[in-house]
């Protein structure tokens, strides 16, 4: 077998990458997630834990943050109660484009347990959700898991979208 080595410093020439520059944005924005956490209830518990030191969501790139104005993707764990759907949808219209949503829990998805008339019935109805995470709390392990998820769909879409081309007639 014939065996090819190159050095690029001594023959003063730099390797050449070729790539689309959507996937180099896309690569970027999926790398550095950073959560806005809204915590209602025991789902926030188990949101917490993912960011502590066993689960460590640093090293994906995900960060908290409190701020929605800093934020990409928000994260809402617990029962959403009718009083509280106003203010998750003002944080929500607060948070820059491209923003996503992960619904953490039986109670944010579908109200869980609580069909009474102070419970939000599903945060969809309220603002656009992209994962579901089932169960009641679910693990840390399904929140990184959906992390992981958010991040190969961030990575299939165009980053830079076209613009919708009116019709004169």
């Amino acid at each position: 077998m014939a065996q090819y080595e190159i050095n690029h410093i001594n023959n003063n020439s730099v390797p050449i990458a070729l790539t689309k520059l959507d996937n180099i944005l896309n690569w970027a924005t999926s790398n550095s997630l950073w959560a806005m956490t809204y915590g209602l209830a025991c789902c926030a518990i188990e949101m917490m834990a993912s960011g502590a030191s066993r689960y460590d969501f640093d090293r994906f790139g995900t960060i908290f943050r409190a701020s929605p104005r800093q934020s990409d993707v928000m994260i809402v764990a617990g029962t959403v109660t009718k009083k509280h759907a106003e203010f998750v949808r003002r944080l929500y219209d607060q948070m820059p484009e491209p923003k996503w949503v992960i619904s953490m829990g039986s109670c944010a998805n579908t109200g869980g347990m609580f069909n009474t008339y102070a419970t939000v019935q599903g945060v969809d109805r309220i603002i656009p959700v992209d994962i579901y995470l089932p169960g009641c709390a679910p693990r840390p392990e399904t929140l990184q898991y959906a992390v992981m998820v958010l991040r190969q769909k961030i990575r299939s879409k165009k980053a830079i979208n076209e613009p919708i081309k009116k019709r004169l007639i």
